[in-house]
C-alpha cells in the first residue's frame, strides 16, 4: 500500500502538510433538532473539539448497517477514536445479560468490533476511549465486566447518573501512557462496566484504587491505547494530542 494512502501526511495547496483525519465513532440515536424528531447519527461535541485542539480534523463514523468499504475506510484515515457510548452487548463475550446491562445497539456493536479490528490489522493509531476501550477488548477476545458497583461495592466510577465525576489512577510509568500522563492523574469518569479478562495482546497500564483497569495498551501495535475514562471531558489533551502527532507521523 502506498504511503500517500497509509496515512503519510499529504501536501496542502499551499505545500504544508495536511493536518491528519481522525475518524471518531458515532452513535446512532433518536434525536431532537428543530421540528425533526428522527434516528441520527451524533457525537458529544468535546471529542470533536478535542481532536481540532489537538490539530486534527474530526471525521464523523456512524455506525454502517453495511462492512462493505470499510478497509477502504481505514485506508483513508490517519488515526481512529473508538468513542463512549452503550453497553456492549453481552452475547458478543459469552456471557447473560446482567439486569444492569443496557439495552443492545447490534448494528453499532457490529461496525465498531469489525472497526476495531480492521485498525488493529492496518497499524493504524488509535485511541479507544470508555466503550472504546471495552469494544476493542471484545474484539481481541476479552470479556467485561457488567456492572461495577456490584463487583466492587461502591459506584465512583459514575458517582451521579448524567454527571461526569472523577477519580484518581495509577499508571505504570514504562507505557506509552505513562510517557503521556506520568505515573498519575485524576481523571473525568462515568462508566458502570469495565473489562474483566484481557483479550489477546492486551496489557493493563493503568489501575483505580479498587484494582479496577482503567487503561491498556495493544503491545506491538504503532500507537494502539485504550482508556476507560473520558478525556475530552478535561482539561488534559496530551492523549489527543500523542494520538495526532503519531497520526500525521511526527
Amino acid at each position: 500500500m502506498s504511503e500517500a494512502i497509509r496515512g503519510a501526511p499529504v501536501p496542502s495547496a499551499g505545500g504544508a502538510a495536511a493536518p491528519p483525519l481522525i475518524g471518531v465513532t458515532a452513535y446512532l440515536e433518536p434525536a431532537r433538532w428543530g421540528v425533526w424528531v428522527r434516528e441520527a447519527a451524533l457525537l458529544p461535541a468535546p471529542y470533536v473539539r478535542a481532536v481540532e485542539r489537538a490539530g486534527g480534523v474530526p471525521v464523523l463514523l456512524p455506525p454502517a448497517a453495511s462492512l462493505r468499504g470499510l478497509d477502504a475506510l481505514v485506508a483513508r484515515l490517519d488515526g481512529v477514536i473508538l468513542a463512549g457510548g452503550g453497553d456492549v452487548a453481552p452475547d458478543l463475550y459469552g456471557a447473560d445479560r446482567h439486569f444492569e446491562t443496557g439495552p443492545p445497539q447490534p448494528q453499532r456493536d457490529r461496525f465498531e468490533l469489525a472497526l476495531a479490528r480492521a485498525v488493529v490489522a492496518a497499524d493504524l493509531p488509535f485511541l479507544a476511549i470508555c466503550r472504546g476501550m471495552q469494544v476493542l477488548n471484545v474484539a481481541r477476545g476479552g470479556t467485561l465486566i457488567q456492572h461495577l458497583p456490584e463487583a466492587v461495592g461502591h459506584a465512583d466510577h459514575a458517582p451521579e447518573i448524567g454527571m461526569v465525576g472523577s477519580h484518581p489512577v495509577r499508571i505504570s510509568p514504562t507505557s506509552l501512557v505513562g510517557k503521556i500522563l506520568g505515573d498519575a492523574a485524576d481523571v473525568p469518569t462515568y462508566h458502570h462496566q469495565a473489562v474483566g479478562r484481557l483479550g489477546k495482546g492486551l496489557s493493563a497500564v493503568a489501575w483505580a484504587d479498587d484494582q479496577v483497569v482503567e487503561a491498556v495498551e495493544l503491545q506491538g501495535h504503532r500507537f494502539g491505547l485504550a482508556v476507560q475514562w473520558h478525556p475530552e471531558e478535561g482539561s488534559d489533551g496530551r492523549l489527543f494530542e500523542a494520538l495526532v502527532a503519531e497520526a500525521a507521523g511526527r
